[in-house]
């Protein structure tokens, strides 16, 4: 049986190794004849017009590229000459329209980083890792018009460890969607891969981050504290502002509040010292510790090299602020551009 023809729809780094593995070892099952992905945009700090890291991944292979601003009907039309069996859409970041959606013959198939319906929209992974979930998966779904809502072909789940990041729950499901379409594509070119159809009443939304959101409540609990940190770094990162400065915080873990701190009533966002693990902060309950830190213009370190260059005194009350709900029963509305 001939290898699948693939369009493949993406702009994050996040589907590296799935492009990986069906240039290499996937070939057989699927053959990739043109990626579309986002047109080249200014960044780092000296704003230089750069292409992502799909597009040079697919040049250096020699596949055509395609950057349209606006997926229009000559966009289709462009699509429809590749006469594609199959699209994959990963992290695109177009919206599409059914007719676009419908001109491969198998239809388009979108990985999405949740075990959905959990997490439909736009920040699936920092939601996870932030709401303290132990585990989290890339489903495969068909693609249709409501926000992640289509049936699901198959799941691959991964772990989500206490100490994990959202940088580090991410490399594990960019890795997950390997096994996946190895499963999932054999299947999909032979007839056999049966989709069902999600049950609406159980989905629950993410929406697009905001710097806004690295705002800590020490008056919440330890665990959800180090959550938040963890599931919001590296972007948009949870930070304090200490002596006037906003120092971000990009890992933590809960722990029991030590002997000296235990009966004294310590007020939340009180620093009741630090070990070798890192800074130990109050909290409504437990203490959270700040296992790494960065000072603006600098590094994210480890939190004992951290102060070393950046004293924080025991005793000093940090400020807390409300936490925005980073989860729904509803989509979110869209920000106001």
């Amino acid at each position: 049986m001939p290898p699948l023809r693939i369009v493949f729809l993406g702009s994050d780094p996040i589907a590296l190794p799935l492009l990986e593995w069906l240039a290499g070892e996937g070939r057989a099952i699927g053959e990739i004849v043109v990626v579309f992905t986002q047109p080249d945009r200014a960044a780092g700090r000296g704003q230089k017009i750069t292409p992502n890291a799909i597009k040079t991944w697919a040049l250096a292979r020699g596949i055509p590229v395609l950057q349209p601003e606006k997926v229009t009907d000559e966009v289709r039309t462009q699509l429809a000459g590749f006469a594609p069996d199959v699209s994959l859409v990963m992290a695109y970041g177009h919206i599409l329209r059914d007719e676009f959606i419908s001109t491969p013959r198998l239809g388009t198939l979108n990985l999405h980083t949740s075990i959905l319906p959990k997490y439909r929209g736009a920040s699936p992974i920092q939601t996870a890792v932030a709401s303290g979930d132990r585990q989290t998966g890339v489903t495969l779904m068909r693609m249709v018009r409501k926000l992640d809502a289509g049936p699901i072909g198959d799941v691959e789940r991964v772990a989500i460890e206490l100490d994990d990041t959202a940088l580090d729950v991410e490399a594990k499901l960019a890795a997950a969607c390997v096994p996946l379409l190895q499963r999932a594509l054999p299947r999909l070119r032979d007839g056999t891969l049966a989709f069902a159809a999600q049950d609406d009443s159980a989905a629950s939304y993410c929406r697009k981050l905001a710097k806004e959101d690295g705002v800590l409540d020490f008056a919440m609990s330890a665990d959800v504290l180090a959550a938040r940190i963890n599931g919001l770094f590296p972007w948009p990162a949870c930070s304090v502002e200490i002596a006037r400065q906003p120092v971000k915080f990009g890992a933590a873990t809960a722990r029991d509040l030590p002997p000296s701190a235990v009966g004294r009533g310590k007020p939340p966002g009180e620093v009741l010292g630090a070990d070798t693990e890192g800074l130990l902060i109050s909290t409504g309950e437990g203490a959270l510790c700040v296992r790494r830190m960065q000072r603006p213009g600098g590094r994210m370190l480890p939190t004992a090299e951290f102060l070393r260059g950046f004293p924080i005194a025991v005793g000093m009350r940090l400020p807390s602020g409300p936490m925005p709900p980073l989860i729904s029963d509803a989509p979110f509305p869209r920000p106001a551009r």
